[in-house]
C-alpha cells in the first residue's frame, strides 16, 4: 500500500527534527548569559545537541548537516566563517569514529566524553581563530563557554532524549 501524502510529509518532518532541533539550539546558544563579576557566557547547546545525534542518530545528522549548522553558528556568532563548520565536523568525525565504544555505556563515561570532545573542540577552534587573526587571541573566553557547554550536557541531553522517544520513536 502505498503512504499517503501525511504519512510521507511527518516521515520527512520526523527525519529532519534532528537538524531543526539543533538549528533551534543554534539560536538559543548564541544568545549571551550575563553572570555577575564574570564576562559574556554563551554554552554551545548545539555541540551537545551535535555530540547527541551524530552518536545516536548518524543517519539523521549526517556531516553536511554538521557543516551547515557550524556555518550558521559562525554567521549567528561573529566568529570568523568556517571555524565552527570545521570544528562541528572534527565533532562528528570523533563520535562517528568512536560510535561503537559509546555505544551503550553509562550516562557518566558519555558525558565524560562529550567532555573531551567539547575540550579538543574549543581548543581546536580557538587555534583556528587564532591562526585567522594573526595573533594568540585570548582563551579564557573558550575555556569559560567549555565549562558552560559541559555543565549544561546533562540537562540538554535529557531533553533531546525526551524529544528522540516522543518524535523519532528510536529505529
Amino acid at each position: 500500500m502505498k503512504p499517503t501524502t501525511w504519512t510521507r510529509l511527518d516521515l520527512f518532518a520526523r527525519q529532519l527534527f534532528p537538524f531543526v532541533m539543533t538549528l533551534a539550539l543554534v539560536f538559543v546558544g548564541t544568545i549571551p548569559l550575563h553572570l555577575p563579576g564574570q564576562r559574556v557566557v554563551a554554552p554551545s547547546l548545539s555541540l551537545i545537541a551535535l555530540f547527541y545525534w551524530s552518536l545516536h542518530r548518524p543517519d539523521l545528522m549526517p556531516a553536511t548537516a554538521a557543516f551547515l549548522l557550524g556555518l550558521f553558528h559562525d554567521i549567528l556568532s561573529g566568529a570568523p566563517l568556517g571555524t565552527g563548520a570545521s570544528a562541528y565536523l572534527c565533532v562528528h568525525a570523533l563520535v562517528h569514529w568512536q560510535r561503537q565504544f559509546f555505544h551503550g555505556k553509562s550516562f557518566g563515561i558519555l558525558w565524560l566524553g562529550f567532555t573531551v570532545v567539547a575540550t579538543l573542540a574549543a581548543l581546536f577552534g580557538w587555534m583556528l581563530t587564532s591562526m585567522l587573526a594573526g595573533t594568540i587571541v585570548d582563551a579564557r573566553a573558550a575555556a569559560l563557554q567549555t565549562m558552560a557547554t559541559i555543565g549544561c550536557f546533562p540537562l540538554v541531553v535529557w531533553v533531546l532524549w525526551r524529544c528522540h522517544l516522543t518524535v523519532l520513536r528510536p529505529s
